[in-house]
């Protein structure tokens, strides 16, 4: 029986890649997606080329009823997940703290982190075996900016990240004996359009010599990192982290 994977901000980046794999993979997907629906749409048309299945839902993770009915469609058109990424998200321009309001803190949380927590604990509800659920994997999409700060760019991002770790290791140890493994990924500099989002479509290959493997990385690399820790080879990894970051 096909496995079923729901993916937050999954119709760009690194959601998008991760769709792609894990539809080659078996998985039924659920592409999540706020408001790009054609992105949407092509993603999910490309699993079904490839042989796959896929649905996409359009709902803001930030929001509780929109989870809340999230997860009631999926049920319905697949019955209960068996793996969850918790990968939207979203920066803001580059700025320093001092230039930062609380409206801005507010937006980078609540997409970063409520949206994790929300869908997480409707997951848990499904997956747990003290719900009589037949247990699942979580992966929590983080960033490297979680050890390094982003200073000067990035902080509140770097903030909602850190975050996602301790979430991610929180969780880990409280769902261990329920047949849930949650784990998470520290991408580093990627190219994806995230970037553009923070006013510099070209950070990647500004920085990118600064790094030790001297390039920036592909989503799909960070996707294979995401299906492994989801996948039963990783069967005793729980509360750890991959970092895909080329060294740094």
């Amino acid at each position: 029986m096909k496995k079923t994977l729901l993916i937050t901000g999954a119709s760009r980046g690194i959601g998008a890649a991760t769709a792609l794999l894990a539809g080659k993979r078996g998985y039924n997907i659920c592409v999540n997606y706020l408001s790009n629906s054609e992105a949407a749409s092509q993603i999910v048309n490309q699993i079904k080329t490839d042989g796959g299945h896929a649905v996409a839902y359009q709902a803001d993770v930030s929001k509780e009823a929109e989870v809340l009915s999230l997860f009631q469609k999926i049920d319905q058109d697949f019955g209960p997940i068996n793996a969850l990424v918790n990968n939207a998200g979203i920066l803001e321009t580059q700025s320093r703290v001092d230039q930062m309001d609380l409206e801005r803190l507010m937006r980078i949380f609540n997409k970063n982190v409520v949206s994790a927590f929300l869908c997480a604990r409707e997951a848990i509800k499904r997956m747990s075996i003290r719900y009589g659920g037949s247990g699942g994997a979580i992966v929590n999409v983080s960033s490297i900016a979680a050890r390094t700060g982003s200073p000067n760019e990035y902080v509140d991002y770097a903030m909602s990240k850190g975050a996602i770790d301790t979430f991610t290791i929180g969780l880990a140890k409280e769902l261990a004996a329920e047949g849930i493994r949650v784990n998470g990924v520290r991408p580093g500099f990627i190219y994806t359009d995230i970037h553009a989002d923070g006013g510099e479509p070209n950070r990647v290959d500004r920085i990118k010599e600064t790094l030790p493997m001297q390039r920036g990385g592909q989503p799909e690399e960070v996707a294979n990192a995401i299906l492994w820790l989801l996948s039963d080879e990783s069967s005793f990894s729980t509360g750890s982290f991959i970092e895909v970051t080329g060294g740094r």
